[in-house]
């Protein structure tokens, strides 16, 4: 037997190099066409980080960044110390957690319904109705929402009272502790629709011929989702559960601002909102960065630990 040459050792790692070489160069124009987007990435993500300097100064417009005051850690401290930053960290994540739930299983059930229709016209109907709401700006439908739940007229307590489930009109906005249901409502509105999409893209590449087999051997309707539809759509929603995960603290503010009011404070403030309060309008930039950094760090501790969550108990990960 003739011993092995170091070409002969070496040779898999070179045909993996040149086959590496050889796509690359076959799908030249994708790399070209992704260069924006990079550019793109870099500019609006990667170079603001800079400005997380300031949450170590005492940030003044004006002066350079390296002439500022340096005083550590006290934004942290401040920020810590508050008894505000634990209420709207509260109301952060009851939405966030709620929203979480209601965002994913009510899509996912509306998603197997759309995909047991048979009728392609009327499938292809009911899609287009229900994610228009989506391209609806939040003004809007906080304008229907506010209007559909006012005591003056509103549809909602009318329907109430119509159906003598209420003598009077039921001022929902001014109840606080109702906020979070009535967010959590509006969101599930405007974007069932347009989140269940990727779960019928999912299901629409499940081998035909796993239902057939199913059929054959008598699963029906319910039985053939049970164990067909929804395993074969595991892996896409566990990547998009984890990184909604990371988002838990990160909802944005638009549904909180337009929907709240002076009366329901207290339940409506979430951590974007308390960091333009206290950090734009109080031109207090620091701690504003400070709480902006706080949002990031927590962000991917959630992501790094769902996924070792994830990757204990089904050996994949997503990272």
């Amino acid at each position: 037997m003739e011993p092995l040459t170091t070409a002969a050792i070496f040779h898999p790692a070179e045909k993996r190099r040149k086959s590496f070489i050889r796509t690359m160069l076959e799908q030249k124009y994708l790399y070209f066409m992704s260069v924006p987007f990079i550019i793109w990435l870099f500019i609006f993500n990667y170079v603001p980080l800079w400005g997380w300097l300031m949450a170590f100064q005492n940030y003044k417009p004006g002066k350079n960044i390296w002439q500022q005051k340096w005083v550590g850690l006290s934004n942290f401290h401040e920020l810590f110390a508050d008894e505000r930053f634990y209420l709207v960290l509260r109301n952060t994540l009851a939405m966030s957690i709620m929203g979480l739930i209601v965002g994913f299983t009510v899509p996912i059930i509306f998603a197997l319904l759309i995909n047991e229709l048979r009728g392609q016209l009327f499938k292809r109907t009911i899609q287009t109705v229900s994610y228009l709401p989506h391209f609806v700006s939040w003004v809007v439908v906080a304008g229907l929402v506010s209007k559909m739940l006012s005591t003056d007229g509103g549809a909602v307590n009318q329907l109430l009272m119509m159906l003598h489930i209420t003598d009077h009109p039921i001022q929902f906005m001014a109840k606080p502790t109702w906020f979070w249901g009535i967010v959590t409502s509006a969101d599930m509105w405007k974007e069932t629709g347009w989140n269940s999409i990727i779960y019928l893209a999912a299901m629409a590449g499940i081998d035909p011929e796993l239902y057939e087999a199913a059929t054959v051997d008598g699963a029906g309707r319910f039985r053939r989702m049970w164990n067909i539809t929804l395993p074969g759509i595991r892996p896409t929603f566990m990547v998009l559960l984890i990184l909604s995960i990371g988002n838990l603290i990160s909802i944005g503010f638009e549904k909180q601002f337009l929907l709240g009011n002076p009366l329901v404070n207290d339940y409506s403030e979430v951590l974007d909102i308390y960091a333009l309060k206290y950090g734009i309008q109080m031109s207090r930039y620091s701690y504003g960065t400070a709480i902006g950094i706080f949002n990031s760090v927590v962000s991917i501790f959630l992501v790094f630990t769902a996924n070792a969550i994830y990757k204990k108990f089904t050996k994949e990960t997503i990272i």
